[in-house]
């Protein structure tokens, strides 16, 4: 269960770790993490709903003649930054948006998460639990304190000291986290060089939404103190793993898992293969939301273990769908091809939006791939119902604007400044020479 902060609680808090300054943290369109810092005198106003900022500046708001929004603080998560000054520490509160008439702005991503999750409850689910697997790479950084391209090391899967160089830096991470409140329950290097995961107990949507993005803010600031650079770009190499973020899901009601049935196939639920029936449905559709960059489209080729087709299983990994073998309150889907590039917030309200689409219509569920997908040609591929992820995000994006339910699940506001925003992302990129061009091209022409 969520944690209730009340006002008194936090004002307590407050003066006991002397905090002076307050951060209200907002998401953007693109999932970047905004804020404002207000010194404490002004903590009275941010609590009564009255702190004001220009929406116009910010990615996929408003336009400037509408431009007023305000910050409206959700107080149970409110958290001190540990690594703050004892002088006096920052804390911060994440918030949503509001419109100057005190209504809900459409294109805030953390209120269209909760807009999707009221709709979830009319089909008779109270909690729609999440368990993400955000991985980093961490680069050194140069006596400018600039990012380079040098890894810290050359370790790979489950290596440690002196291999895994980066050892030290997840720790301190992780000490950081569980000072905040994660629940930490695996740390360790992924498969690439330089390349990491650290992985934190699942919990509901909106708080495992708001919970990627602290743990993108901790896994950077701490990464700096140690010289590194850590970035979530989905491919920042050629040649090795891109970072994924596989996202486990499962539907309650009450204390139940509804995609647990002991007498099912699998003991899943009818529940379970209906909303990986909507998963598989949609995949290629909501590809743009969940992999949401030029770069994404770089990782999810074959050969990287990253998913390239959409297909299910519950045997194998290959598929972008998987059935982890935990049974119980544990059992889960686990969708296989998102990044953590994704806004958290938009990325689980398009999942939700397909696995929900797939109970609704009573979707049959198609028949699980339990062989390794990278071996099949083509034709075996279409012959087993394997459909291929988009291969660009311009692909992708043409894709989404045919889905009206992911659409939906977007709202008008979110959706359309999305895809403006991602048009002028690919332009940019068709329209740049880029280096390996020069190196192909420029001598042989």
């Amino acid at each position: 269960m969520a944690k209730k902060l009340t006002r008194e609680k936090i004002i307590k808090q407050i003066e006991e770790e002397n905090v002076r300054f307050i951060r209200l943290q907002f998401t953007d369109m693109l999932g970047t993490i905004k804020n404002v810092e207000i010194p404490l005198s002004q903590l009275d106003k941010a609590l009564d709903n009255k702190m004001a900022f220009d929406g116009s500046s910010i990615e996929g708001f408003v336009r400037i003649e509408e431009s007023d929004m305000f910050l409206y603080p959700d107080l149970d998560t409110f958290i001190v930054f540990p690594w703050t000054s004892e002088k006096g520490k920052v804390a911060r509160f994440i918030c949503d948006i509001y419109n100057p008439d005190g209504t809900p702005f459409a294109g805030c991503p953390r209120y269209n998460l909760k807009r999707n999750l009221e709709k979830m409850e009319k089909f008779g689910f109270d909690a729609f639990n999440i368990g993400a697997e955000p991985e980093f790479f961490l680069f050194k950084l140069d006596e400018n304190r600039e990012p380079t391209l040098e890894l810290n090391d050359h370790g790979g899967y489950f290596d440690l000291a002196p291999t895994d160089l980066g050892e030290n830096c997840r720790r301190d991470i992780v000490l950081e986290l569980e000072e905040m409140g994660f629940e930490i329950e695996a740390s360790h290097h992924e498969v690439a060089p330089g390349q990491h995961e650290i992985d934190f107990k699942y919990s509901d949507a909106l708080k495992h939404a708001d919970d990627i993005q602290t743990f993108k803010l901790v896994v950077k600031t701490i990464a700096r103190k140690h010289n590194l650079h850590a970035t979530f770009m989905p491919k920042p190499l050629f040649g090795v793993n891109g970072s994924g973020m596989h996202v486990n899901m499962s539907l309650f009601s009450g204390k139940e898992n509804r995609f647990y049935d002991t007498k099912g196939e699998l003991e899943l639920s009818q529940a379970a293969y209906q909303f990986i029936a909507g998963i598989v449905d949609h995949a290629v559709n909501f590809t743009a939301i969940t992999n949401p960059t030029v770069n994404s489209y770089k990782r999810l080729v074959p050969g990287y273990e990253a998913p390239s087709y959409v297909a299910w299983s519950a045997s194998n990994r290959s598929p972008l769908v998987r059935i982890p073998s935990s049974r119980g309150l544990s059992t889960r889907v686990e969708v296989r091809s998102v990044d953590p590039a994704a806004n958290p917030y938009m990325a689980l309200s398009v999942l939700l939006a397909s696995g929900l689409d797939g109970i609704k219509r009573e979707l049959a569920v198609p028949e699980s791939v339990d062989r390794n997908i990278y071996v099949m040609n083509k034709k075996e591929r279409e012959e087993n119902g394997v459909k291929d992820l988009p291969s660009t995000l311009k692909e992708a994006m043409d894709y989404l604007e045919q889905d009206e339910v992911l659409v939906e699940s977007l709202g008008e506001h979110l959706f359309e400044h999305f895809i403006e925003a991602k048009e002028i992302e690919w332009d940019m990129f068709r329209t740049t020479v880029h280096p390996w061009e020069r190196e192909q091209y420029l001598t042989n022409y």
